[in-house]
C-alpha cells in the first residue's frame, strides 16, 4: 500500500510538470564530454540563439555579446534602481564605439566562469528572454562576457545560466514578470532532454529545509554577505543502512562558512571531505564485497572501483550498496541514493562509486554534485526555503527525458 501511494505521489508530480500551462519551462541537455548540463533560450529582437551551462549557484545570467545584435539591448546606468537590485559594482565604460557589452556609464558586474576562475568586470543590461514554451520576459537583468572567456565551458556554449537566491537569477526575475511563485523545478538527464521549470509546485514526497550559509561563496563579495548558493543541512551519512562514525563538525557550518553541504550542478561528482570520503569508500567496498561485488583496480578519481561483471543490474541501476544522507527534520528524512547514481561506469570491465575527495580542507565539506543529481526530480521552494525532491526517477520506469 504505501509503494502504491509514493507511486501515485510521483505521477502527480510528473504530471504537473506536463500540465503547467503559465510556467516558464526550458530544456536540459547533458554534454556527453565534458558533463555539464546546457540549457538553451533566445534573446533580443532577433531571438538570438543562446546555450547557456545550468549554474544553480551562479548569481545571474551572463553569455558572450561578441556576436549579439539586438533593437532592445539596454545597458542598465549606475546609481539605479535595477543597479542596486543587482548589487552592481560602481560603474564601468568603454573606449570602443557603442554595441552590447561596451557601453559608457553602466552598472558594473563581475561574471565568473568557474572553469577558468576567471572574474571579469563587465556591466549590467536588459533585453526580452524567451523560453521554448513561448513565455516571453522582457527587460530581462543580465552581464555580457568576451568570447575569449568562455574556455572551460560545454561545447557550444557561449554563458551561464545562474539560479541562485538574487534577485537577478532566472527564477527571481520569472516569477515577478510571470507573477508566479518563487519556485523552480530541476531534473537533470543523464540522457536525452530534462527539463528546468519556474513557478511549478509539484507534490513531491520529501522535502527538507534550505539553510543559510553565513558568508558568501562567490570570489567577490562584501563583508556580511551570505552565500546565495543552494546548502542544505545533512546530519550523518549511511552506507547499506550502517551510519558512519563521522565527526559532527563536518556537516555544520561556522562562523567563516566552512563546512556544511550544498547542491551543484557544476560539479560532475560528488564531493566529500577527505576524513569524509576515507571512511566511506571503506565502507562501501565492505558492503560491496558482502554482496559478492569483486573490486578492481582504482581508477582516478575514483577509490571504490569494482569488476563491473559481478554487479547485477536493477530498475536504478546497478545493485549495489545504497548511500543515505541522513536530512534535517523532526523525521529524519533521507536522501537514498541507488546504483544510477552512485556509479560510474569507466568501461566494459570497470565500475566505480562517482563520489571524490574533496581534500583536507575544503571549503565546503559536501558538494552533491550533478551525477547524484541525474534523474531526481528537485524543486527549490523560495517561498518557504524547503528542497522537495523525488529521488531517482527510475524506480518508476522513467526518466527525466519523459515527464
Amino acid at each position: 500500500m504505501a509503494s502504491f501511494l509514493c507511486s501515485t505521489l510521483f505521477l502527480s508530480l510528473i504530471i504537473s510538470i506536463v500540465a503547467a500551462q503559465n510556467s516558464l519551462i526550458l530544456p536540459i541537455r547533458k554534454d556527453p564530454k565534458t558533463s555539464p548540463h546546457i540549457t538553451t533560450f533566445r534573446m533580443g529582437s532577433n531571438r538570438a540563439a543562446i546555450n547557456a551551462v545550468v549554474d544553480l549557484g551562479g548569481p545571474f545570467l551572463w553569455f558572450s555579446c561578441n556576436d549579439y545584435a539586438s533593437a532592445t539591448y539596454a545597458p542598465i546606468p549606475c546609481g539605479s534602481p535595477k543597479c542596486e537590485a543587482a548589487k552592481g559594482i560602481g560603474c564601468v565604460g568603454c573606449n570602443l564605439p557603442p554595441r552590447p557589452g561596451c557601453t559608457n556609464d553602466t552598472c558594473g558586474a563581475s561574471p565568473y566562469n568557474p572553469f577558468l576562475d576567471v572574474l571579469v568586470s563587465e556591466g549590467y543590461a536588459e533585453d526580452t528572454f524567451h523560453a521554448k514554451t513561448g513565455a516571453a520576459l522582457p527587460d530581462f537583468s543580465f552581464s555580457c562576457m568576451d568570447k575569449e572567456y568562455l574556455a572551460g565551458l560545454a561545447a557550444g556554449a557561449t554563458g551561464m545560466l545562474g539560479l541562485a537566491k538574487t534577485q537577478i537569477s532566472l527564477h527571481k526575475q520569472a516569477s515577478a514578470k510571470l507573477k508566479l511563485p518563487d519556485t523552480f523545478s530541476l531534473c537533470l538527464p543523464s540522457s536525452g532532454t530534462g527539463k528546468l521549470a519556474i513557478g511549478i509546485k509539484p507534490k513531491s514526497v520529501k522535502s527538507t529545509p534550505l539553510i543559510i550559509n553565513p558568508v558568501s561563496t562567490y570570489p567577490i563579495y562584501t563583508t556580511g554577505d551570505a552565500s546565495d548558493e543552494y546548502f542544505i543541512e545533512v546530519k550523518a551519512i549511511a552506507v547499506a543502512g550502517v551510519r558512519l562514525n563521522l565527526k559532527d563538525s563536518y556537516f555544520s557550518i561556522d562562523r567563516n562558512g566552512v563546512g556544511g553541504t550544498k547542491i551543484s550542478t557544476l560539479q560532475n561528482f560528488t564531493a566529500v571531505h577527505n576524513s569524509i570520503y576515507k571512511p566511506l569508500t571503506r565502507a562501501f567496498a565492505k558492503a560491496a564485497s558482502d554482496m559478492r561485488i569483486k573490486s578492481s583496480a582504482a581508477v582516478a578519481p575514483f577509490r571504490a572501483c569494482f569488476r563491473s561483471d559481478s554487479i547485477a543490474r536493477t530498475a536504478a541501476g546497478p545493485a549495489v550498496p545504497e548511500i543515505d544522507l541522513v536530512l534535517a527534520g523532526k523525521d529524519a528524512t533521507t536522501w537514498r541514493m541507488r546504483g544510477a547514481n552512485l556509479m560510474v561506469e569507466i568501461d566494459r570491465k570497470t565500475t566505480c562509486l562517482g563520489f571524490v575527495d574533496g581534500g583536507s580542507s575544503p571549503r565546503t565539506a559536501v558538494v552533491i554534485g550533478a551525477h547524484q543529481l541525474e534523474e531526481n526530480l528537485l524543486e527549490f521552494d523560495l517561498v518557504s526555503s524547503r528542497l522537495r525532491f523525488s529521488e531517482t526517477l527510475l524506480l518508476l520506469n522513467t526518466t527525466c527525458a519523459r515527464i
